[in-house]
């Protein structure tokens, strides 16, 4: 124990100062330096697909809710990656992976992915994203929103006005009793969710014009998408009643990159 207190006695002062810097600087850069992944990225962010720009995406059953038993009672909330082309697993909540939540009920509301706004399913999470409803086609919607325009919420886009339970302009049009779309006297049209991603004429006479979603990615880019059924392999309204299968979520969806102003297909 001598010798060892002898020769730190003969190590000088200058030399143990800078081994315990250097000590002190090692342990804070392993415990304060955020992890990476293996591509160098922050967890949780993925790298846009960039062969999926400027293209029609097709996106087939995506599965919901398929529950009746208690239809007030929000769903669990899904997560869809536009920039990967596929579903995202809850425990990514709070990470950029996703683009488009459907939640609320029947997982039937949408919104995208901000981490600005403490409401939303992505808050604190980097994410930039947000979502807006056009009362028109998706072959005619041309142009990208302003960023001003997108919506930054939690479940912001579900019913329609037209229908039941209404919730502004919508995606879908939900005929509780089967007398909206229908004369009512059908009990199998009752409770149908009618995407409107195609005009549909309802019993007045009137017909309600398609919607096109537009969101903002999680990193910044943009899609226009059309919701086409709600039923699974089922994608026409007279072919939509009560005990078709759902919710399978049939959409399209054209991806353009960030700094576009015009939604192309090349």
């Amino acid at each position: 124990m001598k010798k060892i207190k002898s020769l730190i006695k003969e190590i000088p002062q200058g030399i143990i100062t800078l081994f315990l810097i250097a000590v002190t600087l090692t342990a804070c850069s392993s415990d304060d330096k955020p992890a990476e992944s293996e591509n160098g990225e922050e967890p949780g962010t993925e790298i846009p697909d960039t062969s999926l720009y400027n293209k029609l995406i097709h996106v087939k059953n995506y599965q919901g809710s398929t529950s009746d038993a208690n239809p007030t009672a929000p769903s669990a909330t899904l997560y869809y990656s536009l920039e990967e082309n596929k579903a995202v697993d809850g425990s990514y909540k709070k990470t950029k992976k996703w683009d488009l939540a459907f939640g609320g009920l029947y997982a039937s509301f949408l919104s995208g992915n901000n981490g600005s706004n403490s409401q939303n399913n992505g808050y604190l999470a980097g994410g930039v994203g947000g979502v807006v409803i056009v009362a028109k086609h998706f072959n005619d919607v041309v142009d990208v929103p302003a960023d001003s325009e997108f919506k930054t919420g939690i479940d912001l886009i579900g019913t329609d006005d037209a229908g039941s339970f209404g919730n502004g302009t919508g995606w879908y049009l939900y005929d509780f009793g089967g007398e909206v779309v229908t004369d009512g006297t059908n009990p199998q049209k009752a409770h149908v969710a009618y995407a409107l991603g195609e005009p549909l004429k309802i019993n007045n006479g009137s017909t309600i014009p398609a919607r096109t979603v537009i969101l903002k990615t999680a990193n910044g880019n943009y899609a226009k998408i059309k919701m086409i059924s709600v039923y699974k392999d089922v994608y026409t309204s007279s072919e939509w009643f009560k005990d078709t299968p759902h919710m399978y979520y049939t959409f399209d969806y054209v991806m353009v990159p960030k700094g576009s102003t015009k939604f192309e297909i090349k």
